[in-house]
Protein backbone atom coordinates (compact mmCIF):
# COMPACT_ATOMS: atom_id res chain seq x y z
CA UNK A 1 0.00 0.00 0.00
CA UNK A 2 1.46 3.37 -1.02
CA UNK A 3 1.21 6.33 1.31
CA UNK A 4 1.26 10.04 0.68
CA UNK A 5 4.89 11.03 1.35
CA UNK A 6 3.95 14.24 3.20
CA UNK A 7 1.52 12.57 5.56
CA UNK A 8 3.71 9.47 5.74
CA UNK A 9 6.70 11.53 6.85
CA UNK A 10 4.67 13.10 9.65
CA UNK A 11 3.37 9.73 10.80
CA UNK A 12 6.85 8.19 10.68
CA UNK A 13 8.35 10.66 13.13
CA UNK A 14 5.35 11.20 15.43
CA UNK A 15 3.58 7.84 15.63
CA UNK A 16 6.55 5.54 15.16
CA UNK A 17 8.99 8.01 16.69
CA UNK A 18 8.99 10.36 19.64
CA UNK A 19 8.09 13.59 17.86
CA UNK A 20 9.79 15.58 15.13
CA UNK A 21 12.94 17.58 15.63
CA UNK A 22 13.61 20.42 13.17
CA UNK A 23 14.23 18.96 9.71
CA UNK A 24 13.24 15.41 10.66
CA UNK A 25 10.00 15.33 8.67
CA UNK A 26 11.92 16.55 5.63
CA UNK A 27 14.43 13.74 6.12
CA UNK A 28 11.67 11.13 6.24
CA UNK A 29 9.66 12.45 3.30
CA UNK A 30 11.47 10.74 0.38
CA UNK A 31 10.85 7.26 1.82
CA UNK A 32 9.00 7.14 5.18
CA UNK A 33 9.14 3.35 5.46
CA UNK A 34 12.79 3.19 4.48
CA UNK A 35 13.55 5.95 6.95
CA UNK A 36 12.18 3.80 9.76
CA UNK A 37 13.67 0.50 8.60
CA UNK A 38 17.11 2.09 8.54
CA UNK A 39 16.80 2.48 12.32
CA UNK A 40 16.40 -1.27 12.88
CA UNK A 41 19.80 -2.76 13.60
CA UNK A 42 21.15 -6.03 14.91
CA UNK A 43 23.35 -4.37 17.53
CA UNK A 44 20.30 -3.17 19.41
CA UNK A 45 19.40 0.22 20.81
CA UNK A 46 21.53 3.23 21.58
CA UNK A 47 22.86 3.65 25.10
CA UNK A 48 22.34 6.87 27.08
CA UNK A 49 25.45 9.06 27.03
CA UNK A 50 27.48 9.10 30.21
CA UNK A 51 29.61 6.92 32.43
CA UNK A 52 27.41 4.78 34.64
CA UNK A 53 28.17 1.92 36.98
CA UNK A 54 27.10 -1.64 36.21
CA UNK A 55 24.25 -3.26 38.08
CA UNK A 56 26.79 -5.47 39.87
CA UNK A 57 28.66 -2.43 41.14
CA UNK A 58 25.44 -0.76 42.30
CA UNK A 59 24.30 -3.94 44.03
CA UNK A 60 27.48 -4.21 46.07
CA UNK A 61 27.44 -0.49 46.88
CA UNK A 62 23.85 -0.65 48.12
CA UNK A 63 24.56 -3.71 50.26
CA UNK A 64 27.51 -1.93 51.85
CA UNK A 65 25.44 1.22 52.22
CA UNK A 66 22.64 -0.67 53.96
CA UNK A 67 25.12 -1.94 56.54
CA UNK A 68 26.32 1.61 57.14
CA UNK A 69 22.71 2.80 57.39
CA UNK A 70 22.01 0.32 60.18
CA UNK A 71 24.99 1.72 61.99
CA UNK A 72 23.74 5.27 61.39
CA UNK A 73 20.36 4.35 62.84
CA UNK A 74 22.04 3.19 66.00
CA UNK A 75 23.95 6.48 66.11
CA UNK A 76 20.78 8.55 65.68
CA UNK A 77 21.37 9.60 62.03
CA UNK A 78 18.26 9.85 59.81
CA UNK A 79 18.56 6.85 57.42
CA UNK A 80 15.72 8.09 55.19
CA UNK A 81 17.58 11.24 54.23
CA UNK A 82 20.72 9.21 53.59
CA UNK A 83 18.75 6.89 51.32
CA UNK A 84 17.30 9.81 49.38
CA UNK A 85 20.77 11.20 48.80
CA UNK A 86 21.93 7.81 47.56
CA UNK A 87 19.06 7.59 45.08
CA UNK A 88 19.61 11.14 43.84
CA UNK A 89 23.29 10.50 43.29
CA UNK A 90 22.71 7.29 41.36
CA UNK A 91 19.31 7.02 39.69
CA UNK A 92 18.61 10.62 38.73
CA UNK A 93 21.57 11.08 36.35
CA UNK A 94 20.63 7.77 34.69
CA UNK A 95 17.09 8.91 34.03
CA UNK A 96 18.17 12.34 32.81
CA UNK A 97 20.59 10.74 30.34
CA UNK A 98 17.79 8.47 29.13
CA UNK A 99 15.51 11.49 28.57
CA UNK A 100 18.28 13.37 26.79
CA UNK A 101 18.80 10.45 24.44
CA UNK A 102 15.07 10.40 23.65
CA UNK A 103 15.00 14.14 23.04
CA UNK A 104 18.09 14.28 20.84
CA UNK A 105 18.26 11.01 18.91
CA UNK A 106 17.96 10.99 15.14
CA UNK A 107 16.58 7.44 15.39
CA UNK A 108 13.51 7.95 17.56
CA UNK A 109 11.71 4.87 16.23
CA UNK A 110 14.59 2.80 17.58
CA UNK A 111 14.23 4.55 20.94
CA UNK A 112 10.43 4.22 21.04
CA UNK A 113 10.75 0.50 20.23
CA UNK A 114 13.24 0.22 23.08
CA UNK A 115 11.03 2.08 25.54
CA UNK A 116 8.20 -0.27 24.66
CA UNK A 117 10.29 -3.24 25.78
CA UNK A 118 11.52 -1.41 28.89
CA UNK A 119 7.88 -1.00 29.87
CA UNK A 120 7.01 -4.57 28.89
CA UNK A 121 9.72 -5.93 31.20
CA UNK A 122 9.11 -3.46 34.00
CA UNK A 123 11.51 -3.04 36.89
CA UNK A 124 10.63 -0.21 39.26
CA UNK A 125 12.18 1.52 42.25
CA UNK A 126 10.17 -0.08 45.03
CA UNK A 127 13.11 0.23 47.43
CA UNK A 128 16.64 1.61 47.54
CA UNK A 129 18.14 -1.51 46.00
CA UNK A 130 15.86 -1.64 42.96
CA UNK A 131 15.85 2.17 42.60
CA UNK A 132 19.49 2.15 41.57
CA UNK A 133 19.13 -0.93 39.35
CA UNK A 134 16.40 0.24 36.94
CA UNK A 135 18.83 2.18 34.76
CA UNK A 136 21.41 -0.62 34.60
CA UNK A 137 18.59 -3.12 33.92
CA UNK A 138 17.52 -1.19 30.85
CA UNK A 139 21.10 -0.70 29.67
CA UNK A 140 22.25 -4.26 30.23
CA UNK A 141 19.21 -6.49 29.75
CA UNK A 142 16.95 -4.61 27.34
CA UNK A 143 18.81 -2.30 24.97
CA UNK A 144 21.28 -4.87 23.54
CA UNK A 145 18.47 -7.31 22.62
CA UNK A 146 15.55 -5.24 21.29
CA UNK A 147 16.09 -6.31 17.68
CA UNK A 148 17.28 -9.84 18.38
CA UNK A 149 15.33 -12.97 19.26
CA UNK A 150 12.65 -12.52 21.88
CA UNK A 151 13.89 -15.60 23.71
CA UNK A 152 17.24 -13.90 24.28
CA UNK A 153 15.54 -10.73 25.51
CA UNK A 154 13.34 -12.79 27.83
CA UNK A 155 16.32 -14.69 29.25
CA UNK A 156 18.39 -11.52 29.72
CA UNK A 157 15.60 -9.73 31.55
CA UNK A 158 14.75 -12.74 33.72
CA UNK A 159 18.35 -13.31 34.79
CA UNK A 160 19.17 -9.68 35.53
CA UNK A 161 19.65 -8.75 39.20
CA UNK A 162 17.15 -5.92 38.76
CA UNK A 163 14.33 -8.31 37.85
CA UNK A 164 15.37 -10.97 40.35
CA UNK A 165 15.27 -8.45 43.19
CA UNK A 166 12.22 -6.51 41.99
CA UNK A 167 10.08 -9.65 41.93
CA UNK A 168 11.62 -11.20 45.05
CA UNK A 169 13.14 -14.17 43.23
CA UNK A 170 16.66 -13.91 44.60
CA UNK A 171 15.93 -15.89 47.77
CA UNK A 172 13.12 -18.15 46.58
CA UNK A 173 13.79 -21.56 48.07
CA UNK A 174 12.47 -24.93 46.96
CA UNK A 175 10.45 -26.67 49.72
CA UNK A 176 12.49 -29.84 49.30
CA UNK A 177 15.78 -28.22 48.32
CA UNK A 178 18.99 -29.32 50.01
CA UNK A 179 19.22 -26.16 52.06
CA UNK A 180 15.79 -26.71 53.65
CA UNK A 181 17.04 -29.91 55.24
CA UNK A 182 19.83 -27.95 56.90
CA UNK A 183 17.81 -25.31 58.75
CA UNK A 184 19.74 -23.67 61.51
CA UNK A 185 20.93 -20.36 62.97
CA UNK A 186 23.77 -20.10 60.48
CA UNK A 187 21.40 -19.68 57.55
CA UNK A 188 19.86 -16.39 58.66
CA UNK A 189 16.92 -15.13 56.61
CA UNK A 190 17.58 -17.65 53.86
CA UNK A 191 16.71 -20.49 56.16
CA UNK A 192 13.35 -18.85 56.84
CA UNK A 193 12.51 -18.28 53.17
CA UNK A 194 10.06 -20.27 51.14
CA UNK A 195 8.93 -20.60 47.55
CA UNK A 196 8.19 -17.24 45.93
CA UNK A 197 5.93 -17.27 42.84
CA UNK A 198 6.15 -13.60 41.85
CA UNK A 199 8.63 -13.95 38.98
CA UNK A 200 7.03 -17.10 37.60
CA UNK A 201 3.58 -15.51 37.63
CA UNK A 202 4.65 -12.26 35.98
CA UNK A 203 6.63 -14.04 33.28
CA UNK A 204 3.55 -16.03 32.30
CA UNK A 205 0.96 -13.30 32.80
CA UNK A 206 2.83 -10.23 31.57
CA UNK A 207 6.04 -11.13 29.74
CA UNK A 208 4.95 -14.10 27.59
CA UNK A 209 1.67 -16.02 27.39
CA UNK A 210 -0.71 -13.40 28.74
CA UNK A 211 -3.89 -13.61 30.81
CA UNK A 212 -6.44 -16.08 29.50
CA UNK A 213 -3.93 -18.18 27.57
CA UNK A 214 -4.78 -21.35 29.48
CA UNK A 215 -2.07 -21.75 32.09
CA UNK A 216 -3.16 -22.71 35.60
CA UNK A 217 -2.09 -21.93 39.15
CA UNK A 218 -0.42 -25.32 39.20
CA UNK A 219 1.67 -24.24 36.19
CA UNK A 220 2.71 -21.08 38.04
CA UNK A 221 3.77 -23.06 41.10
CA UNK A 222 5.68 -25.63 39.11
CA UNK A 223 7.43 -22.91 37.12
CA UNK A 224 8.34 -21.15 40.37
CA UNK A 225 9.90 -24.40 41.57
CA UNK A 226 11.89 -24.67 38.35
CA UNK A 227 13.16 -21.12 38.90
CA UNK A 228 14.42 -21.77 42.42
CA UNK A 229 18.14 -21.18 42.61
CA UNK A 230 18.06 -18.27 40.14
CA UNK A 231 19.58 -15.60 42.34
CA UNK A 232 22.14 -12.83 42.76
CA UNK A 233 25.64 -13.40 44.09
CA UNK A 234 26.06 -11.55 47.36
CA UNK A 235 29.02 -9.27 48.10
CA UNK A 236 30.40 -11.83 50.55
CA UNK A 237 31.23 -15.07 48.76
CA UNK A 238 31.35 -16.82 52.11
CA UNK A 239 27.91 -15.81 53.32
CA UNK A 240 25.51 -18.39 54.74
CA UNK A 241 28.43 -20.08 56.49
CA UNK A 242 30.37 -20.51 53.28
CA UNK A 243 28.90 -23.95 52.61
CA UNK A 244 26.07 -22.74 50.40
CA UNK A 245 27.65 -19.87 48.48
CA UNK A 246 27.68 -20.23 44.71
CA UNK A 247 30.37 -19.23 42.28
CA UNK A 248 30.15 -15.87 40.57
CA UNK A 249 31.06 -12.20 40.82
CA UNK A 250 29.25 -10.19 43.51
CA UNK A 251 26.11 -8.51 42.22
CA UNK A 252 25.73 -10.75 39.17
CA UNK A 253 23.35 -13.56 38.33
CA UNK A 254 24.18 -16.87 39.95
CA UNK A 255 22.53 -20.24 40.25
CA UNK A 256 22.36 -21.57 43.81
CA UNK A 257 21.99 -25.32 43.48
CA UNK A 258 21.34 -25.68 47.20
CA UNK A 259 18.12 -23.64 46.82
CA UNK A 260 16.80 -25.50 43.79
CA UNK A 261 13.78 -27.77 44.07
CA UNK A 262 14.88 -31.27 42.95
CA UNK A 263 12.99 -33.45 40.53
CA UNK A 264 11.07 -33.11 37.29
CA UNK A 265 8.56 -30.31 36.80
CA UNK A 266 5.23 -30.75 35.01
CA UNK A 267 4.17 -27.55 33.26
CA UNK A 268 1.60 -27.07 30.48
CA UNK A 269 1.24 -30.84 30.29
CA UNK A 270 4.92 -31.37 29.61
CA UNK A 271 7.58 -32.89 31.83
CA UNK A 272 10.85 -30.99 32.32
CA UNK A 273 13.53 -33.38 33.54
CA UNK A 274 16.51 -31.07 33.14
CA UNK A 275 18.80 -30.58 36.11
CA UNK A 276 19.57 -27.29 37.78
CA UNK A 277 19.54 -24.04 35.86
CA UNK A 278 18.65 -25.78 32.60
CA UNK A 279 15.20 -26.67 33.88
CA UNK A 280 13.81 -23.13 33.98
CA UNK A 281 15.80 -22.34 30.85
CA UNK A 282 13.92 -25.06 28.98
CA UNK A 283 10.60 -23.64 30.17
CA UNK A 284 11.57 -20.15 28.99
CA UNK A 285 12.52 -21.58 25.60
CA UNK A 286 9.15 -23.26 25.17
CA UNK A 287 7.01 -20.32 26.25
CA UNK A 288 9.02 -17.91 24.08
CA UNK A 289 8.00 -19.99 21.06
CA UNK A 290 4.37 -20.41 22.08
CA UNK A 291 1.59 -19.13 19.78
CA UNK A 292 0.03 -17.57 22.88
CA UNK A 293 3.18 -15.53 23.44
CA UNK A 294 3.20 -14.47 19.80
CA UNK A 295 -0.40 -13.28 20.10
CA UNK A 296 0.20 -11.49 23.39
CA UNK A 297 3.25 -9.62 22.11
CA UNK A 298 1.67 -8.79 18.75
CA UNK A 299 -1.36 -7.34 20.51
CA UNK A 300 0.76 -5.19 22.81
CA UNK A 301 2.95 -3.90 19.98
CA UNK A 302 -0.07 -3.02 17.85
CA UNK A 303 -1.74 -1.35 20.82
CA UNK A 304 1.34 0.71 21.60
CA UNK A 305 2.03 1.92 18.09
CA UNK A 306 -1.38 2.13 16.44
CA UNK A 307 -4.50 2.15 18.63
CA UNK A 308 -5.77 1.31 22.10
CA UNK A 309 -8.08 -1.16 20.35
CA UNK A 310 -5.58 -2.62 17.86
CA UNK A 311 -6.70 -3.76 14.39
CA UNK A 312 -7.09 -7.57 14.35
CA UNK A 313 -5.49 -7.82 10.91
CA UNK A 314 -2.36 -6.06 12.18
CA UNK A 315 -2.17 -8.29 15.25
CA UNK A 316 -2.49 -11.39 13.06
CA UNK A 317 0.25 -10.17 10.71
CA UNK A 318 2.72 -9.46 13.52
CA UNK A 319 1.86 -12.74 15.19
CA UNK A 320 2.53 -14.68 11.99
CA UNK A 321 5.91 -13.02 11.42
CA UNK A 322 6.93 -13.74 15.01
CA UNK A 323 6.14 -17.44 14.74
CA UNK A 324 7.66 -17.87 11.28
CA UNK A 325 10.90 -16.17 12.28
CA UNK A 326 11.46 -17.86 15.66
CA UNK A 327 10.67 -14.62 17.46
CA UNK A 328 13.03 -12.29 15.59
CA UNK A 329 12.10 -8.82 16.77
CA UNK A 330 13.85 -7.04 13.89
CA UNK A 331 11.50 -8.78 11.46
CA UNK A 332 8.51 -8.00 13.65
CA UNK A 333 9.54 -4.33 13.65
CA UNK A 334 9.82 -4.37 9.86
CA UNK A 335 6.41 -6.02 9.59
CA UNK A 336 4.94 -3.25 11.72
CA UNK A 337 6.49 -0.65 9.42
CA UNK A 338 5.11 -2.42 6.35
CA UNK A 339 1.59 -2.79 7.77
CA UNK A 340 -0.99 -0.49 6.12
CA UNK A 341 -2.95 -0.24 9.39
CA UNK A 342 0.01 1.48 11.02
CA UNK A 343 -0.23 4.37 8.53
CA UNK A 344 -3.90 5.26 8.98
CA UNK A 345 -4.32 9.07 9.01
CA UNK A 346 -6.25 9.10 12.29
CA UNK A 347 -4.12 9.89 15.33
CA UNK A 348 -5.54 7.24 17.63
CA UNK A 349 -2.88 7.24 20.37
CA UNK A 350 -2.74 9.80 23.21
CA UNK A 351 0.76 10.58 24.41
CA UNK A 352 1.86 9.49 27.87
CA UNK A 353 3.40 12.26 30.02
CA UNK A 354 6.93 11.12 29.16
CA UNK A 355 6.13 11.10 25.43
CA UNK A 356 4.49 14.52 25.70
CA UNK A 357 7.44 16.16 27.45
CA UNK A 358 10.00 14.56 25.17
CA UNK A 359 8.09 15.57 22.04
CA UNK A 360 7.91 19.14 23.39
CA UNK A 361 11.67 19.29 23.73
CA UNK A 362 12.14 17.70 20.32
CA UNK A 363 9.84 20.28 18.72
CA UNK A 364 12.20 23.10 19.68
CA UNK A 365 15.39 21.11 19.10
CA UNK A 366 16.32 20.95 22.78
CA UNK A 367 16.70 18.44 25.62
CA UNK A 368 16.15 18.55 29.40
CA UNK A 369 19.29 19.61 31.24
CA UNK A 370 18.33 19.43 34.91
CA UNK A 371 16.68 16.44 36.57
CA UNK A 372 15.46 18.57 39.47
CA UNK A 373 13.26 20.41 36.97
CA UNK A 374 12.36 17.59 34.59
CA UNK A 375 11.76 14.80 37.12
CA UNK A 376 9.27 16.62 39.36
CA UNK A 377 7.27 17.79 36.35
CA UNK A 378 7.02 14.24 35.06
CA UNK A 379 6.01 13.06 38.52
CA UNK A 380 3.36 15.76 38.71
CA UNK A 381 1.94 14.58 35.39
CA UNK A 382 1.60 11.07 36.82
CA UNK A 383 4.70 9.24 35.59
CA UNK A 384 7.34 9.22 38.31
CA UNK A 385 10.78 8.45 36.85
CA UNK A 386 11.82 4.80 37.05
CA UNK A 387 8.81 4.00 39.23
CA UNK A 388 5.99 2.30 37.33
CA UNK A 389 3.09 1.49 39.68
CA UNK A 390 3.21 -2.29 39.17
CA UNK A 391 4.93 -5.02 37.14
CA UNK A 392 2.39 -4.25 34.41
CA UNK A 393 4.32 -1.07 33.67
CA UNK A 394 2.81 2.24 32.66
CA UNK A 395 -0.65 2.31 31.10
CA UNK A 396 -0.78 3.43 27.48
CA UNK A 397 -4.49 4.08 26.90
CA UNK A 398 -6.03 7.51 26.43
CA UNK A 399 -8.47 6.99 29.29
CA UNK A 400 -5.60 6.88 31.78
CA UNK A 401 -3.83 10.04 30.62
CA UNK A 402 -6.55 12.30 29.16
CA UNK A 403 -8.54 13.05 32.33
CA UNK A 404 -9.51 16.74 32.77
CA UNK A 405 -7.13 17.38 35.67
CA UNK A 406 -4.28 15.80 33.70
CA UNK A 407 -4.97 18.12 30.75
CA UNK A 408 -4.89 21.13 33.08
CA UNK A 409 -1.48 20.05 34.35
CA UNK A 410 -0.21 19.67 30.80
CA UNK A 411 -1.47 23.13 30.02
CA UNK A 412 0.35 24.61 33.01
CA UNK A 413 3.58 22.96 31.95
CA UNK A 414 3.13 24.08 28.32
CA UNK A 415 2.68 27.69 29.39
CA UNK A 416 5.71 27.64 31.68
CA UNK A 417 7.83 25.81 29.11
CA UNK A 418 6.81 28.25 26.36
CA UNK A 419 7.63 31.29 28.49
CA UNK A 420 11.22 30.07 28.75
CA UNK A 421 11.63 28.55 25.28
CA UNK A 422 9.75 30.93 22.97
CA UNK A 423 12.16 33.89 23.25
CA UNK A 424 15.16 31.78 22.19
CA UNK A 425 13.72 29.48 19.51
CA UNK A 426 12.35 30.11 16.03
CA UNK A 427 8.95 31.36 14.98
CA UNK A 428 6.11 29.24 16.42
CA UNK A 429 4.51 28.94 12.99
CA UNK A 430 7.69 27.35 11.67
CA UNK A 431 8.01 25.12 14.74
CA UNK A 432 4.44 23.92 14.14
CA UNK A 433 5.19 23.05 10.53
CA UNK A 434 8.43 21.32 11.49
CA UNK A 435 6.87 19.27 14.28
CA UNK A 436 3.54 18.28 12.70
CA UNK A 437 4.00 18.58 8.94
CA UNK A 438 0.92 17.39 7.09
CA UNK A 439 -0.85 16.68 10.39
CA UNK A 440 -1.06 20.40 11.19
CA UNK A 441 -4.69 21.42 10.57
CA UNK A 442 -5.71 24.87 9.27
CA UNK A 443 -7.58 25.86 12.49
CA UNK A 444 -4.53 25.18 14.66
CA UNK A 445 -2.17 26.86 12.20
CA UNK A 446 -4.44 29.93 12.20
CA UNK A 447 -4.65 30.02 16.00
CA UNK A 448 -0.87 29.90 16.24
CA UNK A 449 -0.47 32.66 13.66
CA UNK A 450 -2.99 34.90 15.47
CA UNK A 451 -1.59 34.41 18.97
CA UNK A 452 -0.78 37.61 20.82
CA UNK A 453 2.72 36.49 21.77
CA UNK A 454 5.30 33.87 20.89
CA UNK A 455 4.89 32.04 24.22
CA UNK A 456 1.14 31.89 23.68
CA UNK A 457 1.62 30.61 20.13
CA UNK A 458 4.00 27.87 21.26
CA UNK A 459 1.70 26.75 24.08
CA UNK A 460 -1.20 26.59 21.61
CA UNK A 461 0.88 24.21 19.51
CA UNK A 462 1.83 22.01 22.46
CA UNK A 463 -1.77 21.73 23.66
CA UNK A 464 -3.31 21.18 20.22
CA UNK A 465 -5.03 17.81 19.62
CA UNK A 466 -2.57 17.11 16.81
CA UNK A 467 0.39 17.49 19.17
CA UNK A 468 -1.18 15.66 22.11
CA UNK A 469 -1.86 12.64 19.91
CA UNK A 470 0.25 10.58 17.57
Amino acid sequence: MSIDPNLGASIAVTRFGLGARPGEIDAARPDPRGYLKAQVRASGADQPAGTFETSAKHFVEVREYQIERRQDRKAGVDPVQDALRQIRATAQPEFLARAQLAAQTDASFRERWTLFWCNHFTVASKNLQTAVLVGPFEREAIRPHVFGRFEDLLAASTMHPGMLLYLDQAQSVGPNSPIMSMRGPGLGKLGQSGLNENLAREILELHTLGVGSGYTQADVTEFARALTGWSVQGPNAGQYGGRFASAGEPGQFTFRAMLHEPGARHIFGKSYNQDGIAQAGAVLHDIAGSPATAHHLATKIARHFVADDPPPALVARLERVYLQSDGRLDLVANALIDAPEAWAPQQAKFKTPYEFLISGYRAIGAAPQDFTKFGPVLTGLGQQPFNAPSPKGWAEDAQTWAAPDAIVKRMSWSEAFSQVAAPVVGQPTQIAENSLGAQLTPPVALAIARAESRPEALSILLMSPEFQRR
